[in-house]
């Protein structure tokens, strides 16, 4: 079953009087539970894509469905609502609040629901410890080293239990023993179930993927689906 449906995206961003196509009548379905890569060269509208997937930049044309919903169609208070209920976020800068203990940072998405105070403190200690950090609910962002603030994002973004998380470079600033240790906990969470798209440009984090597609000027170049059983295939 498809959980996302890219059909016919372009995205025009103007660069003073010069209009640059980040995308370019892109189309790409990405079924429920993949763990799904996106490569390319720099510029090549990695980013831009998931930005469109996330509901945070609206395309030029064409429709982003996710779950069935046509996302820019939505109102701005509804389309707040989708992004909070359906996507996790995870960014490469981690994007803690700095004077927010770890616990309080993964609460934060927790802020409009209906769950009590103490329900809150429940389920964000509860996948805080999923994550191998429940030693650390009351530090810092700073007193955590680069990988336990990457993990302390990951957690956030899996707070509301959405369906489809979206990672921008997660391990681009972590070293190659931290950036093991992200990938291991992506895939188990994978594996459990969790459909996730993430942006990378470390080929070594490829093997993770049950499927890669690299984008070229904006466009699909090549798309490999590497369970058991599938072949590359040339764009």
């Amino acid at each position: 079953m498809n959980l996302i449906n890219v059909n016919d995206v372009t995205k025009h961003y103007m660069n003073g009087a010069d209009c640059v196509a980040a995308l370019q009548a892109l189309s790409l379905k990405i079924e429920e539970g993949n763990f799904l890569g996106i490569m390319g060269p720099s510029g090549s509208g990695k980013s831009t894509l998931l930005s469109v997937l996330g509901g945070l930049s609206h395309p030029t044309s064409g429709r982003i469905e996710i779950d069935g919903i046509d996302v820019y169609s939505l109102s701005v208070e509804k389309l707040s609502d989708f992004r909070r209920e359906y996507l996790g976020f995870i960014f490469q800068s981690h994007n803690l609040i700095p004077y927010l203990t770890a616990l309080e940072n993964v609460m934060l998405p927790l802020v409009v629901s209906k769950l009590t105070s103490a329900e809150k403190q429940r389920r964000a200690s509860a996948i805080l410890d999923r994550v191998g950090l429940l030693d650390r609910l009351r530090h810092l962002p700073q007193q955590l080293s680069g990988g336990e603030q990457e993990r302390v994002a990951i957690a956030r973004a899996l707070v509301n239990q959405p369906p489809l998380l979206l990672a921008d470079e997660p391990t681009g600033s972590l070293d190659s023993a931290t950036s093991l240790q992200v990938m291991n906990l992506l895939s188990e969470l994978h594996q459990e179930g969790q459909t996730i798209v993430m942006v990378t440009h470390n080929r070594d984090n490829q093997r993770w993927f049950d499927r890669t597609v690299v984008l070229r000027d904006g466009a699909l170049a090549e798309d490999s689906d590497q369970r058991p059983g599938n072949l590359p295939k040339a764009m």
